[in-house]
C-alpha cells in the first residue's frame, strides 16, 4: 500500500526546515547505511542528533500526530526520529530494501521497519530527477512530491532514488512501527476507515455507521501489537 499524505507540513512550516536545512552542517549519507545499500548511496545527510535536525524533528512528529490520513493509514506504535537528506549534482541512491530493525540513536530502544516515509521539502520543479520509485507486483511508481507532502510505503518494498540532475532534492526520511504488522490487515483496516468516515459524511445518522465502527475496531483489537 502506498499512500500520499498532503500538507503534512503547512508552507510557514516549509520556510522555517528550509532555514533550519541551510543552516546545519551536512555530512556523507553512508553514515546511517547497511552493507548493501552504502555501495549504491549516494547522497548527504545532516547527521544524527544535530540541534537543527532535533527541532525539526519534533516539527514533523508533532504534525504526523495531528494528521488524520497518516494516523488512518500508518495506525503508528513508535516513530523512529526523523532524518534529512539532500541530492544534487547527479547523486543518487540505487535500488535496495530498508533494514527491518533500526536502534533510536541514543537508547536501547529498537524498532521494527514496518513502513518507510519521505517527507519532501523543495517543489518537483525546483529540481530535476530525484523520483522515489517503489517496486511492488503492480509494477514501479514514481513518485515527486510538492514541498509539505509525504508518501506513506511498506518497508519491505524494494526502492531507489533517481539521479538529481538539477538543482536539490531536499527531503525527511524516517521509518514507523505499526501497531498492525502485516501489510494487507493494515490496508483492510485502512480501506473500511475511510468507507466509515464517507457513510458518516453522507448519511450521518445510519445506524450501519456504529455496526462498522465496531467492527473495524474488533479486528484491530483482534490483530494489533503493542
Amino acid at each position: 500500500m502506498l499512500i500520499k499524505v498532503p500538507n503534512v507540513l503547512t508552507q510557514e512550516q516549509v520556510a522555517e526546515a528550509r532555514q533550519l536545512l541551510a543552516e546545519a552542517e551536512w555530512t556523507d549519507g553512508k553514515a546511517t547505511a547497511g552493507h548493501q545499500s552504502s555501495r549504491v548511496k549516494d547522497n548527504m545527510q545532516i547527521p544524527q542528533g544535530h540541534p537543527n535536525a532535533r527541532r525539526l524533528g519534533e516539527m514533523i512528529l508533532r504534525a504526523l500526530s495531528a494528521n488524520p490520513l497518516f494516523m488512518s493509514a500508518a495506525l503508528p506504535l513508535h516513530v523512529f526520529p526523523p532524518l534529512f537528506n539532500s541530492y544534487s549534482g547527479g547523486q543518487k541512491f540505487g535500488t535496495h530494501v530498508d533494514n527491518s530493525i533500526r536502534q533510536v540513536p541514543g537508547t536501547n530502544h529498537r524498532i521494527r521497519t514496518d513502513l518507510s516515509a519521505t517527507l519532501f521539502f523543495e517543489d518537483p520543479e525546483k529540481y530535476e530527477g530525484g523520483e522515489l520509485c517503489v517496486e511492488d507486483t503492480y509494477g514501479v511508481h514514481r513518485v515527486k512530491l510538492p514541498a509539505g507532502d509525504l508518501v506513506l510505503y511498506p518497508a519491505t518494498s524494494l526502492h531507489h532514488v533517481t539521479p538529481v540532475t538539477r538543482g536539490a532534492r531536499v527531503c525527511s526520511f524516517f521509518w514507523i512501527q505499526s501497531m498492525i504488522r502485516d501489510d494487507g490487515q493494515r490496508s483492510l483496516l485502512f480501506d473500511m476507515d475511510l468507507a466509515i468516515q464517507r457513510l458518516n459524511q453522507d448519511h450521518p445518522d445510519h445506524p450501519s455507521a456504529t455496526q462498522l465502527t465496531g467492527v473495524y475496531h474488533n479486528l484491530l483489537r483482534q490483530w494489533a501489537e503493542m
